[in-house]
């Protein structure tokens, strides 16, 4: 079953250093509910660790991300993600992200992504993985523009905020989503596309 997703968000960083956290595998596990670093194998390909739990049902996947494209010139980048589950499941799909350089200063990165998931956490059902996983893009948008929106050591904006030896910020990083409030927002968008669907609004 693929999971798609697609979410747009803006940082303060300038391009450059938005696009270097990009190809930077500490940043993005960092970032990702649930995920540990492994062994980064090269420049191109990193080994990592996701924990998914879903109520009672919980699935670790041990897999690779591998960048199979890095266009500069575009800003653009292409992740292939494969993995496998200790009990036989699957995870395999390709993450998009795109960076553009805002007119008032700032990055707008735009993420798109195609997940298919095969083993023991299917036995939820396909509405409430993608609750839980939309929940889990949402905390990773988060915990990254934390991360970018943080003034750069040294400079001008981190002397006056008086904070060029601060750490970077503390990021959220349990690996089980509140269920009830997913299956409530399941539940909700339904009744509210279905009323949409009825009279006619957008």
């Amino acid at each position: 079953m693929a999971i798609e997703f697609q979410e747009t968000f803006r940082v303060s960083a300038p391009i450059d250093t938005a696009w270097q956290f990009m190809l930077t595998p500490e940043n993005i596990i960092a970032c990702m509910p649930g995920a540990s670093l492994a062994e980064i194998v090269d420049e191109t390909r990193f080994v990592g660790n996701v924990k998914l739990k879903v109520g009672a049902v919980t699935a670790s996947y041990q897999g690779t991300i591998t960048y199979t494209d890095m266009n500069r010139e575009d800003y653009s980048v292409v992740m292939l993600a494969e993995g496998k589950e200790k009990g036989g499941g699957t995870v395999s799909g390709t993450i998009k992200a795109k960076l553009q350089s805002l007119p008032e200063g700032g990055t707008e990165v735009d993420v798109a992504s195609s997940i298919d998931l095969t083993g023991r956490i299917m036995q939820v059902g396909r509405g409430m993985i993608q609750g839980v996983s939309q929940q889990i893009i949402k905390k990773f948008v988060a915990n990254a523009q934390a991360r970018l929106d943080q003034p750069a050591p040294g400079s001008p904006a981190s002397e006056v905020a008086g904070t060029s030896a601060a750490p970077p910020p503390a990021l959220e990083t349990e690996d089980s989503i509140n269920v009830v409030a997913v299956v409530f927002r399941v539940i909700w968008d339904a009744i509210r596309n279905f009323f949409k669907r009825i009279f006619g609004k957008k």
